[in-house]
């Protein structure tokens, strides 16, 4: 839902961290037009939120504690499709900027960056368009110029990247199926799929290929 002229912006911020939301609050209060009207610390409290009131934009961190940012985008997404999702992350742009804006996102900024394009990306994507950074137009560039030959995890999925993530920072797969409520076989068919994918033959590739790509720390 877009705002309209000269209304404020009404904001629902969905964050784990008490810090980021306090301090979201406090950033936002300088800016007369805009007003934080609810925060949310899970999954659950974000989507009851989305569901029982009307709002014109989401500031979505992707790491929250029950579910990851992706699934939640594509849930309020399916359920309000028309309402801007804007991604607040750690991670450098390169990790999950293009998936998150292939699923819906209307934009994606780094916390770290946040301070001095905040009300600018929030102004962007309330109106209607997406915010691009100069650094995620540059990887949406290059994944449309190379999508026929592309990296090797542009062709996993979004659960698959999540899974080939945990393998190559070396999570065994018990770990990953207790953490994802998946059966360790779905995992070691994941892991399967993954590595005839990315044509590898072992964790130790994935491991390798992570690092070299600046996947994980």
């Amino acid at each position: 839902m877009n705002s309209p002229m000269n209304a404020q912006i009404k904001i629902l911020v969905v964050d784990d961290h008490a810090v980021v939301r306090a301090g979201l609050r406090n950033f936002l209060t300088d800016t007369p037009d805009m007003q934080i009207a609810g925060d949310a610390t899970n999954s659950d409290e974000a989507l009851r939120f989305v569901r029982a009131q009307d709002w014109n934009v989401v500031l979505l961190d992707i790491s929250l504690p029950d579910k990851s940012g992706v699934e939640i985008l594509k849930q309020i997404k399916r359920e309000k499709p028309d309402l801007p999702v804007l991604i607040l992350s750690m991670h450098p742009e390169n990790r999950y900027a293009v998936q998150l804006l292939r699923n819906g996102a209307s934009g994606y900024l780094q916390k770290e960056a946040m301070a001095g394009e905040l009300v600018s990306a929030i102004r962007t994507v309330v109106s209607g368009r997406k915010y691009v950074s100069p650094a995620v137009a540059q990887l949406l560039a290059v994944d449309i110029d190379e999508s026929s030959d592309g990296p090797l995890h542009g062709t996993l999925s979004e659960r698959e990247f999540q899974i080939f993530c945990r393998l190559a920072q070396g999570q065994g797969p018990t770990k990953i199926a207790e953490d994802l409520s998946l059966s360790v076989k779905t995992v070691s068919t994941y892991r399967m799929r993954i590595l005839e994918k990315m044509k590898m033959t072992s964790n130790a590739d994935l491991t390798y290929y992570a690092i070299k790509n600046n996947l994980v720390d």
